[in-house]
């Protein structure tokens, strides 16, 4: 996924953006309000979240954020010191999709990106009239949960379904090992990663492409997109 992050720091770009590429995002870093708005140009020009610092140079963030909104409906995660309510509301009312204070979890930050990414494309999947998920020969169909690969249904279970669902809306980011846990099991990562090994090799066998779930050591795993 490709990532706007804007901040003005460049010490603070230059970490995040580091952890964000370990997690497999290709990230765009824009110092200031007016350099933001041009890379979002045209029609947000691919990106899939706006990380954005409040604390900028040139323009109130919250005003940038209302522009941002104007010229694109991708989603805007706003990150500031501020953390009173009213701050916050005001942010979700400039159409900001989430809001993180400082000083976060970057496992938390992650998870906040996955989440608003993950929900815009169920959104775009809903008003399409399709809700369908095509990754070469695999087709994933969100509303009936049927999952088809050169026109075979595959019969896959319950949690193999949600976990193959997680990772194709998202091809190529990596899901961290604890995000997936938390997302398909609605629990804690404590005791279930042998459950997640068991399911990842399942859809593996199911599916007979073994490499189309790509674990990635230390981290998680990602889906890799076949060629059509």
């Amino acid at each position: 996924m490709r990532l706007l992050l804007v901040e003005d720091d460049n010490h603070v770009a230059a970490a995040l953006s580091a952890v964000l590429a370990r997690h497999g995002f290709e990230v765009t870093h824009a110092r200031s309000g007016e350099e933001a708005l041009q890379a979002l140009v045209p029609e947000g020009n691919g990106f899939g979240v706006v990380l954005l610092d409040l604390g900028l140079p040139d323009q109130d963030g919250y005003e940038v954020c209302g522009k941002i909104r104007k010229r694109t409906s991708t989603p805007v995660i706003m990150v500031t010191a501020r953390s009173d309510v009213r701050s916050r509301i005001h942010g979700l009312n400039l159409g900001a999709d989430d809001y993180v204070v400082k000083p976060y979890d970057t496992g938390e930050l992650l998870a906040r990106i996955h989440a608003v990414s993950r929900r815009t494309v169920q959104e775009d999947a809903g008003t399409g009239g399709e809700g369908v998920l095509r990754l070469g020969a695999v087709h994933i169909e969100l509303h009936t949960r049927q999952v088809s690969v050169d026109g075979s249904v595959v019969q896959l279970t319950r949690k193999e379904f949600d976990l193959l669902a997680l990772l194709a809306q998202r091809p190529g980011v990596v899901f961290r090992r604890e995000q997936i846990i938390s997302e398909v099991w609605r629990t804690s990562w404590e005791g279930t990663g042998r459950t997640l090994e068991v399911h990842v090799a399942s859809l593996r066998a199911k599916l007979r492409m073994p490499a189309l779930i790509e674990t990635v050591r230390g981290v998680g795993y990602r889906l890799v997109s076949p060629v059509s």
